[in-house]
C-alpha cells in the first residue's frame, strides 16, 4: 500500500480517483486542525454556502460550493472559492430560478471529485461557519463520502443560533439569513449564488465577532458553546 493509500483509507477510496485528487486528500489529512481554545482575535475561519437541487438533505444533490476566509474579524476578499459541480442531469426550472445556475452551467461544471479536491485545498482544516449550518454540513458530508470516500466533518458554527445569542436586542422575528442581513443592512449582490451568500454570511459573522469581543468572549470554543446553548434553548422553546 502506498503512503497516499495509507493516509486516504484505501478500503473506502473510490477506485477511479485521479492521482491529483488523491494527493489533495492526502494534503488535507496531513493538516493539523486549529486549536479552538486559542485567542479569538487570531482564529481563522472558513465561511461556507452551498447550492443544491433542493432542500432534501438525504436525496438532493450538491450543485455549487462558495466559501471565503476570515482571519480574526478581517474578511479576506482575496481568498474566496466557488465551484459548480458537473451534473449529469440539470436541476428543474424552479430550482434554477432560485440559484440562477443554468442547466448548461451545471452540465458543463467541474468533475465532482476534482471540484471537491480543490475545495479541500482551500478549506484546509479550518472551522466552518454557515447559516443553518446543518444543511451545508450534511450536503458536503454526503458529497465527500460519495465522490472521495472520506469523512468531511470539520466543526460547523451555526450563525442561526449564534446571532440571537449575541444580539440581545434583536427582534424575535429574525430567523432567516435574509432577515439578519436586512436587519444590519448588509448587501448581498447576487443572493443564492454560493460565493455571494458566503460573503454576506461572512459580513454578518464579522458583526457578531465584534459583539463577541464586547462580551469578552475569548475563543472559538466559547463561541461554539454559546451557539450550542442557544440551540438547546431554542429546542426547549419549541417544546
Amino acid at each position: 500500500m502506498s503512503l497516499l493509500d495509507a493516509l486516504f483509507g484505501a478500503r473506502h477510496r473510490p477506485s477511479n480517483l485521479a492521482e491529483p485528487v488523491r494527493a489533495a486528500v492526502a494534503r488535507w489529512n496531513a493538516i493539523e486542525p486549529d486549536d479552538l481554545r486559542g485567542p479569538l482575535a487570531a482564529q481563522r475561519w472558513l465561511v461556507v454556502d452551498v447550492e443544491t437541487t433542493g432542500l432534501n438533505m438525504q436525496q438532493d444533490r450538491l450543485i455549487a460550493i462558495g466559501a471565503v476566509r476570515l482571519e480574526g474579524v478581517t474578511l479576506r476578499f482575496d481568498q474566496s472559492f466557488e465551484v459548480v459541480l458537473r451534473q449529469s442531469i440539470p436541476s428543474g426550472t424552479g430550482n434554477i430560478l432560485i440559484h440562477r445556475i443554468t442547466g448548461s452551467e451545471q452540465t458543463d461544471g467541474v468533475d465532482p471529485a476534482t471540484a471537491l479536491a480543490a475545495f479541500l485545498d482551500f478549506a484546509r482544516q479550518l472551522p466552518c461557519v454557515a447559516f443553518h449550518a446543518q444543511f451545508d454540513q450534511t450536503m458536503l458530508k454526503r458529497a465527500f463520502k460519495e465522490y472521495l470516500g472520506i469523512d468531511f466533518s470539520p466543526p460547523f458554527l451555526d450563525l442561526a443560533f449564534l446571532a440571537p445569542a449575541l444580539v440581545d436586542d434583536a427582534p424575535a422575528s429574525l430567523r432567516s439569513l435574509d432577515d439578519w442581513v436586512g436587519h444590519f443592512s448588509i448587501p448581498i449582490t447576487a443572493r443564492h449564488r454560493a460565493v455571494a451568500d458566503a460573503v454576506g454570511t461572512a459580513q454578518l459573522f464579522q458583526l457578531l465577532l465584534r459583539r463577541a469581543q464586547v462580551k469578552k468572549i475569548e475563543s472559538a470554543y466559547a463561541l461554539f458553546k454559546l451557539a450550542n446553548d442557544q440551540r438547546w434553548l431554542a429546542g426547549l422553546n419549541r417544546n
